[in-house]
């Protein structure tokens, strides 16, 4: 069984957001180094904050913006601290929902820029690499196959359609004439050239089977309907050369580096969930009589 692994993302605004709604939000952190490039009534709006607040809406450093856009920019992040500090005095952070987003947004925002940090102290080897490669490689199909079927609602048409077939019947035309798959009935059935993932598991499987020109004698049952199934071709499905794709390898190599890492802090700490136990529920007798 795969666990999935939760890695958060960088969200810029949200760290100018919490600086703004939270007047501890600056608590344990270092000072700004510059001077602050505004006060909104009496709270600094730090060079550092400008920073985040301009790249995350332009993409672009405080140095690269023109006169106009640093304009625009700086209105947004005085609106921005307008709006929080008016929404502190009505005291919004004590709803329930809004005071756990604040506490979620904190704490992806933490773990993010630890990742960041763990990410650059790391350095993928060729071995590492390689290793990714293999991994890859080793969950890739092996085969492509190029099928053509027949879809129906019910078992019964599609063992007649079989049947059909058994006595020289031809595929494409029956196809044409029965299938209920708008996208391949046009073509005889002809699905053309398709990896076992892209299809469903009963159908993938009952291909894998078939030898070239063979066709299922019994119908396949999938969420679409009963298929009956021809193989019309296979091919080897050759990977990637290692060096084609070395260069971008590199981020898979570091969501599992992450992901290990999360995995042994996992391991090391104690965490107790709440069972929550529903109310049994009310019986009949136990309703309230209907008013008179």
């Amino acid at each position: 069984m795969t666990t999935r692994i939760w890695i958060p993302a960088l969200v810029a605004v949200s760290a100018i957001g919490l600086a703004a709604c939270n007047p501890k939000a600056g608590q344990g952190t270092a000072a700004p180094t510059k001077p602050p490039v505004a006060t909104v009534n009496g709270k600094a709006v730090s060079a550092e904050a400008f920073a985040v607040w301009a790249q995350a809406q332009t993409n672009k450093k405080v140095e690269e913006l023109s006169a106009d856009q640093r304009k625009q920019v700086m209105e947004g992040i005085e609106n921005l601290y307008i709006s929080a500090q008016e929404a502190e005095k009505q005291n919004i952070a004590a709803d329930p929902e809004v005071a756990a987003r604040i506490e979620l947004d904190r704490l992806n925002l933490l773990a993010a820029a630890m990742f960041q940090k763990y990410i650059k102290e790391k350095t993928a080897t060729d071995a590492d690499l390689k290793a990714e490669y293999d991994r890859q490689i080793a969950g890739m199909p092996k085969a492509e196959y190029h099928a053509s079927h027949i879809l129906v609602k019910e078992e019964a048409q599609a063992k007649d359609i079989v049947a059909q077939l058994g006595k020289g019947a031809k595929f494409d035309v029956l196809a044409k004439k029965f299938s209920i798959d708008p996208g391949s009935k046009g073509n005889g059935g002809d699905l053309n050239w398709f990896t076992p993932d892209k299809m469903v598991k009963p159908f993938s499987e009952a291909v894998a089977k078939l030898s070239k020109g063979e066709y299922t004698k019994e119908p396949v049952q999938t969420p679409f309907g009963w298929h009956v199934i021809r193989l019309d071709d296979t091919r080897p499905l050759n990977p990637p050369p290692f060096d084609s794709v070395k260069d971008r390898l590199g981020q898979f190599v570091q969501q599992r580096q992450v992901h290990d890492y999360i995995e042994s802090l996992r391991k090391a700490s104690k965490v107790e969930e709440t069972k929550v136990v529903e109310a049994p529920a009310a019986k009949a007798d136990d309703k309230a009589p209907a008013p008179a």
